[in-house]
């Protein structure tokens, strides 16, 4: 998977191992509540939605809290009027940085995630500055216990998965946006346990540092990922797990 950014992958494991449920959950619930009101409440007709949910489910969403999120979205519920909103910017170590917010208040946001970057050592960015480094795709986590590898890619290229390898003890799927639902629903078809499953932007290239500065990166990654209003952080950082222990 050329280009691919390990922070991605240690985000997903800190996330299913430690106490933030509930803070995943309501970013998750913005994010269907957003697709709802903008795509209308159907899944079938809104991809987006579709997407949204198929996050929530991976993430072990209950079901009534989705619901939730969708009759807000539709206007069966009160709801915030949220609106997404990107930022752009460096880590120390010219790392780029690509955040994804929903918020209420734009300046607020823009305040407090340009203090993020200031604190950790980064700079925020001027629209377009990182954008043209990174691209849209899918992205599926399948415990390499859950399956024979072989067989797993042979479902994953029927699908019209791009790309998958093994990374420690997970496989790593990527697809174009618009296969990512497809392949999702091959393996649920199969019954075939997902770890973690999300579209995202990822980098096209990426900076390999040392343990020192990568520390620092990914203290800047975690504290991004962290605000209420971000809802998905992404960088070309190359590092091994062990900066992050």
């Amino acid at each position: 998977m050329a280009g691919h950014s390990k922070w991605a992958n240690i985000k997903h494991r800190k996330g299913a191992q430690d106490a933030r449920r509930a803070k995943v959950f309501t970013k998750i619930a913005r994010e269907i509540l957003v697709a709802a009101r903008s795509g209308g409440g159907d899944p079938a007709a809104n991809p987006r939605l579709r997407t949204a949910i198929a996050e929530a489910r991976a993430a072990n969403m209950p079901n009534e809290r989705i619901d939730k999120a969708i009759k807000k979205g539709t206007g069966e519920g009160s709801g915030a009027a949220y609106e997404e909103v990107l930022y752009e910017g460096y880590a120390p170590g010219g790392v780029a940085v690509h955040v994804i917010a929903l918020t209420d208040n734009r300046n607020r946001t823009t305040s407090e995630v340009r203090h993020l970057f200031s604190k950790n050592g980064g700079e925020l960015g001027s629209p377009g500055s990182v954008a043209w480094m990174f691209e849209r795709k899918g992205f599926v986590a399948v415990p390499v216990d859950a399956i024979d590898e072989e067989r797993l890619l042979e479902l994953v290229l029927e699908a019209g998965g791009e790309d998958m390898q093994r990374e420690g003890d997970q496989f790593e799927i990527v697809t174009e946006p618009d296969a990512f639902l497809a392949v999702r629903e091959a393996l649920e078809a199969q019954e075939i346990a997902i770890g973690s499953a999300e579209v995202s932007m990822q980098p096209q290239n990426v900076v390999a540092l040392d343990r020192e500065k990568a520390e620092k990166v990914v203290n800047l990654l975690e504290a991004l990922d962290d605000h209420d209003d971000v809802q998905k952080v992404a960088a070309n950082l190359q590092l091994s797990e062990a900066a992050t222990t």
